[in-house]
């Protein structure tokens, strides 16, 4: 729990700091193209469904608790998903690809 409480800390630290940056990745992306890209590369570690209790791995937060970071944005989605970190595997991601799994993440917010 701490770990996750540590990486949604950082989320948001790096929404603060990167606010103005990254402007593309405020694009709209497609949502069920995302959901798609995260089944495939991320569920092994990532719950990606609301439906989901809890994560397989219990070090790797809920995407519905990382969208519902406060101050989570795509800028912020965008820095951490292009940034290595030592619990996760380095992901290259085309810029299509990386504004639909962000679309679909943020569409995991409460009353989205």
């Amino acid at each position: 729990m701490k770990r996750i409480r540590g990486l949604i800390w950082w989320m948001s630290l790096m929404a603060a700091s990167l606010a103005s940056s990254h402007a593309w990745a405020q694009d709209v992306g497609q949502p069920t193209m995302g959901r798609a890209l995260a089944q495939q590369v991320c569920s092994e570690c990532h719950a990606i469904d609301r439906a989901q209790a809890r994560s397989p791995n219990t070090a790797a937060p809920r995407f519905e608790t990382v969208a519902n970071t406060p101050g989570m944005t795509a800028t912020a989605l965008s820095a951490t998903l292009q940034t290595s970190h030592r619990t996760m595997p380095n992901l290259i991601l085309e810029r299509d690809d990386l504004s639909n799994i962000i679309a679909y993440i943020l569409s995991l917010r409460r009353g989205g």
